[in-house]
């Protein structure tokens, strides 16, 4: 009788923990499968355009001395007004920036007025005021190195880095 109510109670046990497991992966599984269902974005904070990792954001240049925007400029500015617009979550820093040529001082209003006029084409197209912010960096970080057009027609540009989603 001993026996048998020892083999029963370990057949009783051996169920409830297969049960138990089979429980815990049937939740793990559910968990899987929603975080799978979840869209997963292209980018995330602090991503930025000068990598190409912040969505279709695309970096802008200027010309030499110079915060106006070019058609180009204002071509590519209204597809990042596009995505700005389809991801109304995200907001983003406006960086301004400058080639060698030019003192600290000069290239750090300079980038600012860079980044202003983005930002103020941006807010004229519709994008909230509030999620953009804009920061100067002159000529400190620079993408181009080198001391020719080509460098320094690299260098003249607003970036744009994901602040938030």
């Amino acid at each position: 009788m001993l026996k048998k109510l020892a083999l029963s109670l370990s057949v009783l046990l051996t169920l409830m923990l297969a049960g138990c497991g089979s429980n815990a992966k049937k939740a793990d599984d559910a968990a899987l499968s929603a975080a799978d269902a979840m869209p997963q974005s292209a980018f995330e904070v602090n991503s930025d355009s000068d990598s190409m990792t912040a969505g279709s954001l695309q970096t802008v240049h200027f010309a030499f001395n110079s915060s106006a925007l070019s058609d180009d400029t204002r071509n590519a500015l209204d597809a990042n007004v596009g995505f700005l617009s389809e991801n109304a979550n995200v907001q983003i820093q406006v960086e301004g920036h400058c080639d060698e040529r030019g003192s600290i001082q000069y290239n750090l209003a300079l980038g600012e007025r860079r980044a202003k006029a983005v930002r103020d084409y941006l807010i004229a197209k519709g994008i909230p005021a509030e999620r953009i912010t804009t920061v100067s960096f002159g000529k400190e970080k620079p993408l181009g190195f080198g001391h020719d057009e080509m460098a320094w027609g690299k260098n003249r540009r607003a970036n744009f880095v994901i602040t938030a989603l």
